[in-house]
């Protein structure tokens, strides 16, 4: 007596409930969810549900969509919200479905192997080395990849945006002005710009704001188009780029000292030592701006070494509580005497990242491959929608390397107040 599989779209909808606002076709034939729907996920063979059942969690699921097992086709946004379902249905019900999902799928047997945009690292962690390649996987990829996704500022890191309708190129320039009138950057100051990408900070700071600039980074690709950049912009006199780690920096002292989003990738056993480093570099008054990304409180430090992030998009990134930040970079001498969330800013500049990939989604696999195409749209979408729910924060601390109690700091700093360095029409509204 042979018994019949149920179809996978009934399967599907134990799991994740009726009345799903996306239409799910899997490889049997069978659907479920609205039949008028725009947005599709389409679960193209078996291997789908290897992977999935394998790895319960988002890191199945990712390495399904990137290996083209899983498709999406309509609003990212959609699907992704799904996993509220998943998470919000821990029953026995939900948990007899999988296994029969997993049964069905075959994966008692040897999952497929996971797709080659798994990054595979080795040695000790934060070792110069391994951190070398670690930045290696995420931004070693293609500068005209980067060109595609960011735009003409080559800006990766949030944007500071006045309204939603402000343009993300606005935004950015925004953001860096928001940074230079925090650091009270000078003519003549020595600025240093740790994790400097492709020179976007550098250049700014030594164009509107008259510095000496030298900008680190361990990415070949981006400081080769740094230095670029800077030659275009007429500044080789006053930046210098550097294919250097933070910790082969020694000729300070610095007036001032930029960190935008470095202190992800520094890691929480050397979080003391980096900011020791720079407060070594630091001139007595000198001021630095931590620009990162943060957690919620609760949390582990470390992105989850099995996840999606971990394994795809941020090899050996660590994300900390505001608190954490704040605590080490007291404990290494400085004076913090500004915080700032930017968390909904964030989510911004993350939507505005996935239009521009979708936008060019063709041109983008054409540049760096189908797999590692479907990587950025995944962590992109995501992103956003962690920032938007509050599951991912960040935040611009400043502190200042404070002499004797002397801060040079003003009473009242205001970040919008007007700049006569400052040439062009950005109007920002942060105060302190």
């Amino acid at each position: 007596m042979s018994i019949t599989s149920p179809p996978i779209a009934d399967l599907i909808t134990a799991v994740l409930g009726p009345d799903l606002p996306v239409a799910v076709v899997a490889y049997d034939g069978s659907r479920t969810g609205p039949a008028d729907a725009s947005t599709v996920l389409r679960i193209r063979n078996p291997q789908a549900l290897q992977r999935i059942v394998s790895a319960p969690g988002e890191l199945g699921f990712a390495r399904a969509f990137v290996a083209g097992d899983i498709d999406i086709e309509g609003d990212l946004y959609e699907v992704l919200q799904l996993r509220d379902r998943v998470s919000l249905r821990r029953s026995m019900t939900h948990s007899r479905q999988c296994i029969q999902l997993a049964r069905l799928a075959g994966a008692v047997h040897r999952p497929p192997p996971p797709p080659a945009e798994e990054a595979r690292l080795r040695g000790r962690r934060h070792t110069k080395g391994r951190d070398a390649a670690a930045i290696s996987h995420h931004y070693d990829v293609s500068n005209d990849f980067y060109r595609l996704l960011l735009g003409p500022t080559m800006t990766y890191s949030c944007a500071a945006w006045e309204t939603p309708q402000m343009g993300l190129e606005a935004a950015q320039d925004a953001k860096y002005e928001m940074i230079c009138r925090k650091l009270a950057l000078e003519p003549g100051m020595r600025l240093l710009d740790v994790g400097c990408g492709w020179g976007g900070m550098t250049i700014h700071a030594a164009r509107h704001h008259g510095v000496r600039a030298v900008g680190v980074t361990i990415s070949k690709e981006q400081g080769t188009l740094a230095r670029e950049r800077v030659a275009t912009a007429g500044l080789d006199g006053r930046v210098e780029i550097r294919l250097a780690d933070y910790r082969d920096v020694h000729d300070g002292p610095y007036d001032a000292i930029s960190s935008i989003g470095m202190f992800e990738h520094v890691g929480a056993a050397r979080l003391d030592a980096y900011v020791t480093a720079l407060h070594g570099l630091l001139a007595p008054g000198g001021r630095l701006l931590n620009h990162a990304i943060s957690r919620p409180p609760g949390g582990r430090a470390r992105l989850a070494n099995r996840g999606f992030m971990q394994r795809y998009v941020f090899p050996d990134g660590e994300l900390h509580e505001i608190g954490e930040v704040v605590s080490t970079l007291q404990r290494g001498g400085l004076e913090v005497r500004h915080v700032e969330s930017l968390r909904e800013h964030y989510a911004l500049t993350l939507r505005a990242w996935v239009s521009n990939l979708e936008s060019s989604y063709d041109e983008a696999v054409a540049l760096v491959g189908e797999g590692r195409a479907r990587v950025w749209r995944l962590y992109l979408a995501g992103s956003a929608m962690g920032f938007e729910s509050g599951d991912l924060q960040v935040h611009q601390s400043l502190a200042v390397k404070s002499e004797s109690g002397r801060s040079a700091m003003p009473l009242r700093p205001r970040w919008d107040s007007p700049n006569p360095v400052r040439t062009g029409p950005v109007a920002l509204t942060a105060t302190a």
